[in-house]
Parts: structure tokens; sequence; C-alpha cells
């Protein structure tokens, strides 16, 4: 478990990042550097653009025009669009996930993010790295206990949050995408989140066993 909690922190890691702020040099070298990574991204690694210019041209003219197209501009990307009946985003603290951000000791800085809410998708990505990277905490401490209540808050987060909209947003972002780096990057975060969901069941069913039929 404890490679599967490492490649799952990497994971988070990078999509969140993504859908949070433009992307810069320093992280296309991330995803360059890494064969691991960069095979998440197919359709970039053979785009034939990244042959013909820098990536600081690539940035200004390609990657910050399918952000702002894709995050600011014609898709929303936050929770409360897709489930208040209004479709309004809920961008003050009456918002349901900002007090479970603060049972967790979750804080969002909305001004340095960039969002106007702490249920844009970036923050939800980035919660559930802060829960995997304390389950990885608890694994190195061999509290199995730890292990296990952290299995079922990631579990629930998805179930309740994430999966309630994300793939509607992200099928949307794959077909609206201008880059075969958010093409990729969509497709791969509605990938994992499904495969996420269904490692964090068998996790729970294998190490849990005992709570398991009151949690369902």
């Amino acid at each position: 478990m404890k490679q599967d909690i490492e490649n799952r922190i990497a994971i988070y890691a990078l999509i969140s990042r993504l859908m949070l702020v433009e992307v810069d040099e320093a992280f296309l070298n991330t995803i360059e550097k890494d064969e691991d990574l960069l095979a998440f991204f197919p359709n970039y690694k053979e785009w034939s653009k990244r042959k013909e210019f820098s990536q600081k041209e690539l940035i200004e003219q390609f990657y910050n025009v399918d952000f702002t197209n894709l995050f600011l501009m014609h898709l929303v990307p936050y929770e409360s669009f897709y489930t208040r009946d209004d479709q309004m985003i809920e961008s003050g603290g009456d918002n349901p996930i900002v007090e479970l951000y603060n049972e967790l000791d979750f804080r969002v800085q909305l001004d340095e993010a960039r969002v106007v809410s702490a249920d844009h998708i970036g923050v939800e990505l980035e919660f559930m790295y802060m829960l995997c990277t304390a389950m990885q905490k608890a694994l190195d401490a061999e509290d199995e206990v730890g292990v296990c209540e952290l299995l079922q808050v990631q579990r629930a987060f998805l179930k309740e949050h994430l999966l309630e909209w994300a793939p509607l947003f992200l099928i949307n972002a794959k077909k609206e995408s201008r880059t075969p780096l958010y093409h990729d990057g969509a497709e791969l975060t509605l990938e994992f989140l499904l495969s996420d969901y269904e490692y964090i069941n068998a996790k729970l069913a294998e190490h849990c066993a005992t709570d398991e039929s009151a949690q369902k």
C-alpha cells in the first residue's frame, strides 16, 4: 500500500496543479522529465507543436489560452454550479464543503489560488492530495485505525462530492480543449478518479472489513 499511496499523492498533486492555475515551465518539465507521468499524456507527448515552439511560446500562445477558455470563460469548474438547482456558485461560508475542510484543518487561500469558491475542481483535488499525504503519515506510523479512517473520508469525499459532478465537467473539458495537454489532463483526471474510488473500496474491504457493512 505504501507504493500505492506515493503514486496517488503524485497524481493528485499533478492534476490539482493542472486545474488550479496556468502551467509554467517548471510544471511542464516535471511531466516531460518523468516517463511515467508523460505516459499519462500520450497526445501531448506526440504533439508536433512541441518541436516547433519553445515552452515559453507554447505557454503564452496555446496553454494559457486553453486554460482561460476551460476554467475562466466557457466552462464552470465549481461543484455548486452543478449541484444547486439555481446553478449559482456558492462562494460564501455557507458552502458545505468549507465546513468539511475546516473540520480536517484544510485551509483554502482563495486569492492565491485565483478561484472564487472552495468547491473549485482544483481545490477539491488538492484536498484529496492532502488526505493522501495524511494517510501516508498514518502508514509510516503503522496507525491502522488512522489509515482506515482516512480511507473512509476519502471514499465519502469522492462519492458525495467529486464524483457527483466532476465527470460532467471533465467530459466537457476534454471536448472543449484546444491543446493535447488539457485534453489528456481531463481524460487522466476522469479515469483516475473512477479508478481511485474503486481502489479505495477494495482497500477498505481488505483492511477495514469490520466497519464496512455499516459504512456502505
